[in-house]
């Protein structure tokens, strides 16, 4: 079977989860660099890269790379490239491009220089005068980095974020993919009660839910990819019939959420529907200083109000202060919790055991773990 060398794209300070992911999903993976993972994969591999990673912004497939320094370098390689073992006769596609520190500055005309190269590369091996570009779409990209030039072909369409349960949303969402990243680098397991003080429309529990159902978090979305000839629909429909027999009904998982506004709870109580784990979450309406919460190593994750949701500074410091004190006692408890609030720590009076800078959107936040005890069990397994 053909193989594809293949680009999963990332959050910047995820790349190690990512890359977790696609070895425990049996890839061979090439090298990790800022922003992507590269690794090895055949069409079977494309389809489920699609469905099952959790913290992968986009699945690329890289057409070529080499370096460029001049239109002529950029348009003569670029066409050389295997397209039409891609690309069909009539394959609709656009060519994106971005350009860091490099000779060829101009987006825009690396972008045209790309197409036309395309365009003739595919007319030489349709041996046809035009193309009609009326099929499936293929969405290309040329990344220029200190003169070396990536191309790729989006296998994902959509960003892989958007999963297809998010029906509400509330202002300033945690994404998805950055969610399921806070959960894999915390101690939580499906056998852990978990709970959000802050869950707002809900994604931290869901994602939390899915992974302890182990639920594909692509299976409730359409993908780029699923269109394409080189991918028989037998193989989509075999790997999307395993991803269902993954899944794991019998699983007993014990998330507690809550939120101080009425609204992000019935947002959040949708999607958790939706997403198909409203049985494995219990939504409650209520500020965090009164839920009440005991000392049984229970792990907290959560995205409490920060800077930019909360232009108040005084009542940021207010939230963190009660927050420490809600937890004063709880001496069992893992916490974790993401904000861009750079004196968190002092806030919370407490230095976290480890800190991971993670960006939620453009917004350049910090990831603060608190390392509980593990409970007996887990220490005699």
């Amino acid at each position: 079977m053909e193989q594809f060398t293949m680009i999963a794209t990332t959050t910047f300070g995820i790349e190690a989860i990512c890359k977790r992911e696609l070895i425990a999903l049996g890839y061979k993976v090439i090298k990790t660099e800022n922003g992507k993972v590269t690794f090895l994969s055949d069409v079977e591999g494309i389809v489920r890269a699609n469905l099952w990673l959790r913290t992968a912004d986009r699945v690329l497939i890289q057409v070529g790379e080499f370096s460029a320094v001049t239109f002529d370098e950029l348009f003569d390689q670029t066409k050389a490239l295997p397209w039409g073992e891609i690309i069909p006769e009539n394959g609709k596609f656009v060519v994106n491009g971005k350009s860091i520190k490099s000779k060829l500055f101009s987006i825009s005309d690396s972008q045209r220089i790309v197409k036309k190269a395309i365009v003739e590369s595919l007319k030489e091996t349709y041996s046809v005068d035009w193309l009609e570009e009326t099929g499936a779409d293929y969405t290309c990209q040329v990344s220029l980095l200190k003169d070396i030039a990536t191309i790729t072909i989006d296998t994902s369409g959509g960003a892989l974020h958007k999963r297809g349960y998010r029906v509400k949303s509330v202002t300033a969402p945690l994404k998805e993919t950055l969610a399921a990243s806070l959960i894999l680098l915390s101690f939580w397991n499906k056998d852990r009660v978990l709970y959000d003080l802050f869950c707002g429309s809900g994604t931290i529990p869901i994602e939390a839910a899915m992974i302890g159902r182990n639920i594909a978090p692509g299976l409730n979305r359409d993908f780029a990819s699923k269109h394409w000839d080189i991918i028989p629909n037998e193989v989509w429909k075999e790997e999307t019939r395993k991803a269902y027999q993954a899944i794991d009904h019998d699983a007993e998982i014990k998330i507690f959420a809550s939120d101080i506004d009425e609204n992000n709870l019935r947002c959040a109580e949708e999607n958790a529907q939706e997403a198909g784990v409203e049985d494995c979450i219990t939504f409650k309406v209520s500020d965090f200083k009164d839920m009440w919460l005991e000392n049984d190593y229970s792990i907290i994750i959560s995205n409490p109000p920060y800077g930019e949701r909360l232009e108040d500074e005084a009542g940021v410091r207010k939230i963190y202060h009660n927050l420490s004190y809600k937890f004063k006692n709880m001496d069992t408890w893992s916490k974790y919790f993401i904000t861009s609030y750079k004196e968190f720590e002092k806030a919370f009076h407490e230095e976290a055991d480890r800190k991971r800078k993670l960006y939620n959107g453009r917004i350049e936040t910090w990831y603060y773990q608190y390392y509980g005890p593990r409970p007996k069990r887990e220490t005699i397994e």
